[in-house]
């Protein structure tokens, strides 16, 4: 094979996967990143960015190599991806990507769905930006929305703040000063925040708007109109433009849309390229009420549409026909979005009459009257465009191009963005007319025509523009209405005159009567003329509003002829010569002819917008003071009383002029102080908003044009001549406005000063020195001075101003002065006097250019540093403190960085810069360091200034070296002050770390904080180590919190690596490295310098070192878990054991795993280590071990409850809690205990397992006295605190107890147990009479519910789970399960496999092999198990309703059965039943159910083999029970359904399909099998008694049948009583007949009981004898008296529940006998029972059977067994049953069976803890086989 060598290829993507099939081979998924580092024939080597430490090799076909970028950072290389931008969004997109998943699975659909259309569209971007087509304008705009919409993304998915520069570029923590960073991320922050905000908010504005916005002071709206669609039939001009409805006027100027005939631009070029910018629009505009676009609609033809065409006809009349108007005020507003490709229809509302003035038309339809449009009008595109023209076009190239038409403001913009914006625009409206119609019969069809003349009346070419997007013309006709008195045009056009013509044109109007006849219209000639001039006689020009001008009549070559009408008065309300009244007269001294109209009106307005045309007398008189010289002063005093906006329009020539008359009279002061006060007030309003884009042209003049070579003398002197005015407190009132404008003053003396220098080779320097110098000793004397009023206005300005004359001073002026001056400048001020200005002012100076001088530094911060210290111990000004010192300490980062870097160039040279650095940097360490930080513990943790405080101080760290530490330290004068300053900052440290005053999202800033405390915290520890361990030094309290904070550190949650995702976690460890492995090295290092004073940390420290222990750190671990066998070793030497240790261990580890600390690989290595660390200590070996051993169970079930604690199926939760209180009961950590018992209440009530919570706060009931003792272990609970002592608790949890006993409602018994407790405590104890009453209704309820409430009887399930891949507390374990009400097996098998959703249902219900319990899978087997009833010795043998006992069947058991029928030997196919066996299964669980759980572990199996025959014993037992319970259930209730008895009893007399036991003789009773089984004869013989007792029941059963029987079923009854009487026949016949006794209930209203207690040991085991004794009689019941029947209620209740009074209580099952012997049974089996061959049993038999045996197996005292009679005579038949008797029969048979009888265990009243609480013993259930 070929060797592997490096690779060009440095990064790839995997295309498909790859598994990993061999040992070297790396495992890739689709998508996966990797680095390559070497290939060979078609193979990569290299690893995976999700995990750099697996390296393998992998396919090069697998791979699609990206480019990359290679950065090596010591002996690792770095790879990233060739474009930056794109990188991030793969990464950002992987991350997304997990979250997407999470979100969809949580079923958070909204979010889900905002999260994959922000991944859509950041893949789509992520292909424009790979596809390296798009120009730099749309590059740089996407680059935005990307960050953008990355960032937005991050802050809703809650993932960390990414910072940027203003590229979009992320910072890099290692080349950005913590200053910089917290900035950053606060910048960030609150951007996110606003754009949330406006997300979330209807009120807000559009996306976009609210940024670009608020940001640009100009704003543009693009109009693209796609399509006009109008039956005109003619050529057709559109004219487009922005409308006021408010104001009722048009603000922008038209653009202008001529359209053929043919329904296309008349300029096909313009097809799909009609585009306009309303540009100039302010932010004035955006907030009018209402805004609208508008489109006038001129036809160009005929008078008339309707008029045929004929060359008779006049054409070219420009004719009004429609209007369009849309409402945009919602897109400049921003509240809906602007996008290019919507198009928008705006309708035409044509015109309806001959008096319809288009602008009328617009008023009406933007008030909402309607006006049918006929389905006609124009499409659009509108878009809201933010920036200057230039800057529209550079960030819209495809939508603004050289063709786009430019449609401006009428008038100036709010801010004039192009300074140098030459503009000499003049527009023109045509208001109105009114016109007489003279000698005509009609109005005339008035056409104005304008044009531009000069003074000779020629006509200038091509001046007047219609508006955007049309060519210039020479003349513009109006739009003619058709025989109107009263004209209205409302016409707007543009007049664009040379600027050097203007003073020598005027506009004229002449007006002509239109006719629609053409041979007419051509004779018409002008009947009126007007004019006005552009320049007023004074030199400006003619003012902006309406003018009335005068109409001229007369001769129409006159009218035309310039020299005939300009000597004659324009306007009406113009000063001209007075005119003569009359209709029509003359102007004296005009020509003959030409005469003005008094009828006839016209009004026109105009408004100039020009930068080189004034309509001001005073400006215009500075601009020429050359022409007037003795109005110069006048003139310069005027210029303030200018309008700003004609001044900055001629800027350059204001200040042209002023320094020409500044340098003309340079031998003079005359006008120095004018011109000094005329610079200032321009310059002033350079600094207006509206003008400040000036700021660029006034430094470019200063820059370019400015020459005045001397300027900088008298500057210099006025202005330190002001200062010193001021300063010696007389009057200055133009000193504020002075110190405004300092700046741009300076700037004019420093050019002033250059150019002097330039041209004279440097002359006069010194003297320059000293002015400077001057103005600077008269500044700093100002400042001393204490005086108020002005004098403090002056001071606060030049606070505010003097920092911006820095950058220019500095070039200038000496390092050393001009510090020495700023030092002065701020001290002089006296200390309270201005502080924030006086801060404000400092910050300035700090950012400014000479601060960043070493000199001037050192000098200013002499003055700063004292000023900072003693304002932020106050507390005062810290906003602007903070300010100052982030400035500040900025400044020493870039400067350190920059003596680093000329380090690396010029060592010698570097090494001194980064000297005098440090020495700033340590200056600032030992004022501010301490004083910061004690601001920080000061402030409250809410305070926003605390963050700030803290980056402050992190920046100093970050700024500080070792010798920085090592002499800050050294420093303090005495330890004492020493240990008060480390115990300060460990405090402060450990309380930033644990509640950090960052967002968890500004992960750098943490990270980086972390860093810098991280190294104060080792620099520290060397301190402690040196001066603060030995002997008398040591100080404990100072050590502690040396381990606490380093502890803290540690375990922090941004340093928990494994906690975040990958990407995350790779970007951590390549900036800053694991943290955690350094301090932990430190706290092992520190640890073990301790040496004998580790004892005083035992075991205050046991619960910190367990927790840096317990992070998921595999070396840290390592190197950390050793310190614990340290302490066992340190203590036990001490103490002879580890107690303090274990204890605290123990307690500590509960809460540190349930918090989600520790793993399986924590608790091998914890044991590992620590034995092998005992084994080498013998002393220790055994308790060590023991130890380790302990832990190591704790351990795992911690783990493992604490892995299904959080499940969604709290099942499993249950089970591992249930072991926990186990543990901690065995272990005797009785609080532990305690604490688990309430969790798994609250679990059990959460579910509803209202039974099972009661029997948890029963085991902690069992552990309280009824004693005034204070509880010893605290209790959850809200009320617990007003439980004090133990008779408190005790009666409290009783009561919730028997609560939640009453809410299961399966378990009614044991409530009346404790009602019974209580009962004792308030009758005998506590004699409440009041509580016992209450307690006494309570308990009466109780027994009424289990009589009258129906409990149904639950099902119970075996469940096993087999294999490895099961929690430890389940694997290959059987479990017994409770069912719930009414379940299916379905369901609960389905509610089973829920939690493991890969695991295998086993079908069969065997033990699985070996092979499935080693597998590492799941599988789940799951059957129906039956209760299996115990003895139980008060329910034997006595009529107790079933309501009572079928609670015991299956409640209180903890044996449960599982039968398997299987054939053995030959098949019969006629008799099943003859091979077919049983194979019982009975488990046994460790507690009985119902107890704290719903399932309980089995602890044992035992499996018997039951045979046929003993199987058909058990089916006749079950069939003659059930016959008997629905005898005793219809006697019971004779409203019953008659059905099921039908069913049953006709199955038994009459069977179909099973033969009967017809079966069972056939198969057991023929000679052969008894033959071949003779040691089954003695089950034969029970099998045939159990049929011959089965003819009783069948007779009762079908005598209540026939009572019940409708008349429909009689046939079926009579059909069932002859098979009946048939099968008595034979049954009598062959086994006897049978008679069945019956008692009657004494209790009144309640039917009679029908009891049969055959005996199957005396059948079984009878003599030959046949003579049947005697069988006694039941003697007569005698009369009794209300007492006894009271009493013998009583008793009759205590037999069941047993008595009131006793302690200590006892369960159900562990009752006395009752003790009313008289009411046993007058005779029992044994004496009513005769064996088979009529002979008497042995008289040991009779004795047993006449004596209770151990078990208690005597009869009810209530009912009598039954006798058997001859076969031929049938017994009377008896009323009701009595199960009680027949249960009795079954237990004396299977005792007898057994060979032994059970005994009734013992009670146990101990409360210890060392004994499980084990719920009482249960009954066992035989009838549900």
């Amino acid at each position: 094979m070929a060797p592997w060598l490096p690779t060009k290829e440095k990064y790839g993507v995997a295309v498909w996967n790859f598994p990993r099939t061999k040992e070297h081979h790396l495992p890739l998924q689709i998508g996966e990143m990797v680095h390559i580092l070497q290939a060979s024939e078609g193979w990569y080597c290299g690893y995976s960015l999700r995990n750099r430490a697996a390296r393998g090799i992998f396919p090069a076909s697998l791979i699609r190599l990206k480019g990359a970028a290679v950065e090596q950072r010591g002996v690792e290389e770095s790879v990233e991806e060739s474009s930056s931008m794109v990188q991030e969004i793969t990464t950002t997109l992987r991350e997304w990507a997990t979250i997407w998943k999470q979100l969809y699975v949580a079923g958070q659909t909204e979010r889900y769905g905002q999260v994959k259309q922000m991944m859509q569209e950041l893949m789509e971007q992520r292909s424009q930006l790979l596809s390296g087509t798009l120009p730099k304008d749309q590059l740089l705009r996407l680059r935005k929305e990307v960050t953008g919409k990355m960032d937005y993304g991050n802050k809703i998915l809650a993932l960390d703040l990414v910072v940027r520069d203003e590229d979009e570029n992320i910072l890099d923590p290692d080349r950005t000063s913590v200053i910089s960073l917290f900035q950053a991320h606060r910048r960030a922050a609150q951007t996110l925040t606003q754009r949330i905000q406006e997300e979330t908010s209807p009120q807000q504005t559009a996306p976009g708007h609210g940024t670009h916005g608020a940001a640009s002071p100009s704003h543009n709206l693009y109009l693209c109109v796609r399509n006009f669609v109008c039956h005109i039939g003619e050529e057709a001009q559109l004219f487009m433009a922005l409308y006021d409805p408010g104001e009722q006027r048009i603000i922008s100027e038209n653009y202008v849309i001529r359209w053929a005939s043919t329904g296309v631009p008349q300029d096909i070029e313009l097809l799909n390229n009609l585009k306009v910018v309303f540009t100039d629009l302010g932010s004035t505009d955006l907030k009018r009420e209402r805004l609208f676009l508008v489109c006038q609609i001129i036809r160009v033809g005929r008078m008339d549409l309707r008029d045929s065409h004929s060359r008779k006809l006049s054409t070219g009349l420009r004719r009004p026909f429609g209007i369009s108007v849309m409402d945009i005020t919602d897109i400049t507003k921003g509240t809906c979005d602007s996008d290019e490709d919507k198009q928008h229809f705006i309708p035409v509302h044509l015109v309806a009459a001959d008096g319809d003035f288009l602008h009328n038309m617009i008023r009406k339809v933007v008030e909402g009257k309607d006006i049918n449009h006929k389905g006609q009008g124009l499409w659009v595109s509108l878009k809201m465009l933010w920036g200057d023209l230039s800057q529209v076009r550079k960030d819209h190239p495809h939508l603004v191009d050289r063709s786009t038409a430019v449609a401006r403001k009428l008038g100036y913009p709010e801010v004039i963005m192009q300074a140098g914006d030459v503009r000499n625009d003049i527009y023109l409206t045509l208001v109105q007319g009114e016109f007489d119609k003279g000698n005509k019969k009609t109005q005339k069809n008035v056409e104005v025509t304008v044009c531009v003349c000069d003074e000779a009346g020629n006509v200038m070419q091509n001046v007047i523009q219609a508006g955007a997007g049309d060519s210039p013309t020479s003349h513009y006709r109006s739009v003619v209405y058709y025989q109107q008195r009263h004209q209205r045009w409302m016409e707007t056009l543009k007049i664009a005159v040379p600027i050097e013509d203007v003073h020598r044109t005027h506009l004229r109007f002449t007006f002509r009567h239109r006719s629609s006849s053409d041979s007419k219209d051509r004779s018409e000639r002008i009947f009126s003329m007007a004019f006005v001039r552009l320049m007023r006689p004074d030199g400006t020009t003619l003012r902006d509003g309406e003018h009335d001008l005068v109409l001229y009549k007369g001769d129409s070559k006159k009218l035309e002829d310039a020299s005939t009408y300009l000597s004659l008065p324009s306007e009406r309300n113009a000063p001209e010569p007075k005119l003569l009244s009359g209709s029509s007269f003359r102007v004296s001294g005009a020509t003959p002819g030409l005469a003005m109209s008094t009828r006839d009106s016209f009004q026109i307005s105009t408004l100039v917008c020009s930068t080189k045309l004034t309509q001001n007398v005073n400006l215009l008189g500075l601009l020429k003071w050359r022409s007037k010289p003795s109005l110069l002063s006048g003139n310069l005093q005027k210029l303030m009383n200018v309008d700003g906006g004609e001044v900055i329009k001629f800027l350059q020539d204001t200040l042209d002029a002023l320094f020409s008359i500044m340098m003309e009279h340079s031998e003079t002061d005359v006008y120095d102080t004018l011109v000094f006060d005329a610079l200032v007030f321009i310059v002033g309003l350079v600094a207006d908003r509206k003008f400040q884009h000036f700021n660029t042209v006034l430094e470019a003049y200063i820059r370019q044009h400015f020459s005045a070579t001397l300027a900088y003398k008298k500057l210099l002197s006025v202005l330190t001549q002001y200062v010193e005015q001021a300063g010696r407190g007389e009057p200055c009132e133009s000193l504020p406005r002075t110190f405004k404008a300092l700046e741009y003053i300076f700037k004019f003396i420093v050019r002033s000063r250059h150019l002097f220098a330039q041209l004279y080779e440097g002359k006069e320097v010194a003297e320059f020195q000293r002015s400077l110098q001057r103005f600077f000793l008269a500044l700093n004397q100002l400042m001393g001075s204490p005086l108020e009023g002005p004098t403090l206005l002056s001071q606060g300005a030049a606070l505010k101003y003097l920092p911006f004359i820095l950058e220019d001073v500095f070039g200038i002026f000496d390092c050393s002065a001009l510090g020495a001056v700023l030092r002065d400048f701020v001290g002089n001020l006296l200390p309270q006097r201005l502080l924030k200005q006086k801060l404000q002012s400092l910050t300035h100076i700090a950012s400014s250019k000479a601060f960043q001088s070493h000199e001037c530094r050192e000098l200013v911060l002499q003055v700063v540093l004292p000023i900072l210290q003693e304002l932020i111990q106050a507390g005062e000004e810290e906003d602007a403190c903070i300010e100052l010192l982030s400035s500040i300490l900025e400044v020493l980062y870039q400067a350190q960085k920059s003596a680093e870097n000329l380090r690396a160039r010029h060592k010698d040279r570097g090494d001194v810069e980064l000297a005098r650095v440090k020495k700033h940097i340590q200056v600032i360490l030992e004022q501010l360091l301490h004083t910061v930080n004690c601001r920080v513990i000061v402030l409250e943790r809410e305070n926003p200034l605390r963050s700030h405080y803290v980056a402050c101080m992190a920046a100093i760290l970050s700024q500080m070296d070792k010798d920085h530490y090592s002499t800050y330290l050294q420093a303090f004068p005495s330890r004492p002050e020493l240990m008060d300053f480390l115990m300060e900052t460990f405090i402060l440290f450990k309380d930033l770390i644990g509640k950090t005053v960052y967002p968890g999202d500004w992960m750098v800033m943490n990270m980086v904080q972390n860093r810098e405390f991280l190294r104060a915290i080792n620099h520290f520890a060397t301190t402690l180590t040196e001066m603060f361990l030995h002997n008398s030094d040591f100080e404990l309290q100072l050590w502690n919190n040396y381990f606490h904070l380093a502890v803290a550190f540690l375990t922090q949650d941004s340093l928990q690596l494994e906690n975040f995702s990958p990407a995350k976690r790779n970007s951590i460890l390549a900036k800053y490295g694991d943290m955690r492995a350094t301090i932990g090295a430190s706290i092992r290092d520190m640890w073990y310098s301790l040496g004998q004073r580790k004892i005083e940390f035992i075991p205050g420290m046991v619960g910190p070192i367990l927790e840096m222990t317990l992070v998921p750190e595999l070396e840290l671990r390592k190197s950390t878990i050793p310190i614990f066998f340290d302490m066992m070793l340190c203590e036990h030497r001490l103490t002879g054991s580890f107690s303090r240790f274990e204890d605290e261990i123990l307690r500590r580890l509960d809460s540190e795993v349930e918090g989600g600390r520790g793993d399986e690989q924590y608790m091998q290595l914890f044991k590992s280590i620590l034995l092998s660390c005992c084994q080498s200590h013998p002393e220790l070996a055994k308790p060590g071990e023991d130890f380790v051993r302990l832990v190591s169970e704790l351990l795992e079930r911690l783990l493992d409850y604490r892995a299904v604690m959080n499940d969604e199926n709290k099942t499993y939760s249950m089970s591992c809690t249930v072991n926990l209180l186990n543990f901690y009961k065995e272990i005797d950590r009785q609080a532990m205990y305690i604490r688990y018992l309430y969790k798994l209440k609250d679990l059990h009530i959460s579910y509803e397992n209202y039974t099972e919570g009661a029997y948890t706060l029963l085991l902690h009931a069992r552990l309280l006295t009824w004693s005034e003792e204070s509880n010893a272990a605290p209790v959850p609970g809200p009320h617990s605190s007003s439980l004090h002592t133990q008779r408190q608790l005790k009666e409290a949890l009783y009561n919730q107890i028997i609560e939640y006993f009453d809410q299961g409602k399966v378990n009614v018994e044991e409530a009346i147990h404790i009602c019974k407790e209580l009962a004792e405590q308030y009758e005998s104890h506590l004699f409440d009479y009041e509580m016992l009453s209450d307690i006494l209704q309570r308990e009466a309820k109780f027994y009424e519910k289990i009589l009258k409430v129906l409990r149904p009887s639950p099902d119970y399930f075996a469940v096993g789970y087999y294999g490895q891949g099961f929690p430890t507390f389940l694997r290959n374990k059987v479990f017994i399960y409770r069912g719930k009400e009414y379940e299916r097996r379905e369901d609960f098998e389905m509610r089973l496999l829920s939690p493991f959703p890969n695991a295998e249902k086993l079908k069969s219900t065997s033990p699985p092999g070996q092979d499935i319990t080693d597998s590492p899978g799941q599988y789940i087997q799951c059957f129906t198990v039956q209760p299996a009833e115990e003895a139980r010795v008060r329910l034997r043998g006595r009529s107790i309703p079933e309501q009572i006992t079928n609670f015991y069947k299956s409640n209180h058991v903890q044996r449960f059965s599982y039968s398997r029928p299987f054939k053995r030997g030959p098949n019969d196919p006629d008799n099943e039943f003859a091979n077919m066996w049983i194979e019982r299964t009975t488990f046994r669980t460790a507690y009985p159910l119902p107890g704290i759980l719903r399932w309980f572990v089995v602890t044992s199996t035992e499996t018997i083999i039951i045979s046929p025959l003993e199987n058909a014993i058990e089916t006749m037992m079950k069939t003659n029970e059930k016959i008997m319970s629905e005898i005793n259930r219809h006697q019971n209730d004779p409203s019953l359904p008659i059905n099921p008895l039908s069913m049953l009893l006709n199955g038994i007399v009459d069977p179909a399909v099973m033969g009967g036991f017809a079966k069972y003789e056939k198969a057991f009773f023929q000679e052969p099998y008894m033959q071949e089984h003779p040691e089954d004869a003695g089950n034969i013989e029970k099998l045939k008694d159990l049929i011959a007792w089965q003819i009783p029941l069948l007779a009762e059963g079908i005598r209540i049948h026939g009572q019940k029987v409708t008349e429909d079923l009689r046939p079926f009854h009579e059909r069932m009583e002859q098979c009946f009487e048939q099968l008595r026949a034979k049954v009598e016949s062959q086994y006897g007949a049978r008679e069945m006794m019956f008692f009657e209930d004494r209790r009144s209203g309640r039917p009679r009981s029908i009891a049969w207690v055959p005996d199957w040991d005396r059948l079984s085991h009878a003599g030959a004898s046949t003579e049947a004794p005697p069988t006694p009689k039941p003697a007569p019941r005698p009369s009794e008296s209300e007492d006894q029947r009271s009493e013998r209620r009583e008793n009759r209740a205590s037999s069941i529940f047993g008595p009131r009074r006793q302690e200590p209580r006892q369960s159900i099952s562990e009752l006395p006998e009752p003790k009313d012997e008289k009411r046993r049974l007058s005779c029992n089996v044994s004496e009513s029972s005769l064996s088979a061959d009529g002979k008497q049993p042995p008289a040991s038999r009779a004795a047993a059977g006449a004596q209770p045996s151990t078990a208690g197996s005597s009869l009810s005292p209530t009912g009598f067994g039954g006798r058997v009679k001859s076969a031929s005579k049938l017994p009377p038949l008896p009323r009701k049953f009595s199960a009680a008797v027949y249960e009795t029969f079954l237990e004396q048979s299977n005792a007898a069976a057994a060979g032994k009888a059970a005994t009734s265990p013992p009670v146990d009243g101990s409360r210890s803890l060392k004994s499980p609480p084990l719920p009482p013993p249960k009954s066992k259930r035989l009838s549900q086989l």
